[in-house]
């Protein structure tokens, strides 16, 4: 006699992972040795400052210090003097009266989105926004229109159309693409309409603006009555957590409102003193922005120049367009193998359904190991990615 195997209320995953499989869609961990093996274009560490000797002696400092944990939420023992330094220096350095330091960019989006709107109130989103940008209207439970990306007269549109409370909110650089919004003009439709400006500039910190500090510095925004940003410290910093940065009534309404701050533990002091350390050093040494977005545009002008399709970068990534998604897995994968980790994006993480590589430039980063980067994508592009050159 057989028996069929009992059943699971988990059997549907198995249908799922099929799907996925068929489509080309697979995702797996990959963890890395500490050493590194592979020539890094694929991670966000734009000023190379994660294994910078004073980032990372700033963070074991920290953890001697104050510990290995935060030990609570910032409201009852998790904030540290520690804390209010950096944020005091965030604050001062992107232009902003205030700042409030979140254990990651994606719940620094989630409580800006989540308090600064609400019933009957409007968020106005770019198409191209990231998925943290996507859950924090989600979770708002306030009204949200999805406009064309980097399209002011749709944000314009949209907010003429609401009566009451609206909020506009755009990554300042859109992590596929490598393209930045258009910033002054979303600047002037929401305050031709009364209404909050809220910009990620997770990949504008510390490679635009006057010595790195940012896109809305950049763009003469920073400290704007009606303007609120959000950034990561994983990113330029090389450390760990995210912030909003605005006027200090704002900062003082998320300290009372916003659920991923009031309800989550603090960031752990190391990741807080390697972040201030990377800001203090990026302070001394501000040529390091410059480099950064260099660095970016010889590689758009190299291998754009051999055939390859990619979007101008306007901050540190370098977008390269793939057959496929099968095309690019095989092609990220071909790289990998040659000595070179480079980002490889595809449905549903990129919005126009447009499989990518997505190359992102540091500035430490040599005239030798850019040629070597730009060889080896070349070399082990599908043929369907290079376009004659004439």
């Amino acid at each position: 006699m057989s028996f069929a195997p009992p059943s699971s209320p988990f059997d549907w995953i198995d249908d799922e992972a099929r799907r996925r499989a068929e489509a080309g869609l697979v995702r797996a961990l990959r963890p890395r040795s500490a050493e590194a093996e592979l020539l890094d274009l694929a991670s966000n560490d734009y000023l190379g400052l994660t294994r910078h000797p004073e980032v990372v002696a700033a963070a074991a400092g920290a953890a001697h210090r104050w510990g290995a944990g935060a030990t609570g939420s910032r409201l009852v023992t998790g904030s540290t003097a520690l804390h209010a330094e950096l944020e005091r220096e965030l604050a001062d350095f992107c232009g902003f009266e205030a700042a409030l330091v979140l254990s990651s960019g994606y719940a620094a989006n989630l409580a800006a989105l989540t308090a600064l709107s609400g019933r009957g109130s409007l968020i106005v989103s770019d198409a191209g926004n990231h998925a943290s940008i996507v859950d924090g209207c989600r979770l708002s439970r306030a009204e949200t229109a999805v406009v064309p990306h980097a399209d002011p007269d749709a944000v314009a549109k949209a907010l003429q159309a609401h009566e009451g409370r609206a909020l506009a909110v755009t990554d300042s650089v859109f992590s596929v693409d490598g393209d930045a919004a258009p910033l002054p003009a979303l600047a002037e439709v929401c305050r031709a309409a009364n209404a909050a400006l809220l910009v990620d500039d997770a990949h504008g910190l510390g490679v635009l603006g006057d010595g790195g500090r940012g896109a809305l510095a950049a763009a003469g925004l920073a400290g704007g009555a009606g303007t609120v940003a959000t950034l990561t410290l994983s990113k330029s910093l090389g450390s760990q957590g995210g912030a909003v940065l605005g006027p200090a009534r704002v900062i003082d309404h998320l300290v009372n409102t916003a659920r991923t701050f009031i309800f989550d533990t603090g960031l752990a002091p190391a990741a807080a003193g390697g972040a201030l350390g990377a800001l203090r050093l990026l302070r001394r040494e501000p040529e390091r922005a410059a480099r950064a977005r260099e660095v970016a545009t010889s590689l758009y002008t190299r291998l754009t120049a051999a055939g390859l399709t990619a979007v101008r970068p306007d901050a540190a990534v370098v977008s390269v367009r793939a057959p496929s998604a099968d095309a690019a897995v095989r092609w990220a994968a071909d790289c990998r193998a040659a000595g070179v980790a480079v980002g490889c994006f595809r449905p549903p993480s990129v919005p126009d359904g447009i499989s990518r590589l997505r190359l992102t430039a540091r500035a430490d980063l040599t005239e030798e190991q850019i040629g070597a980067a730009v060889a080896t994508v070349l070399s082990t592009a599908p043929r369907q990615a290079v376009a004659p050159v004439s």
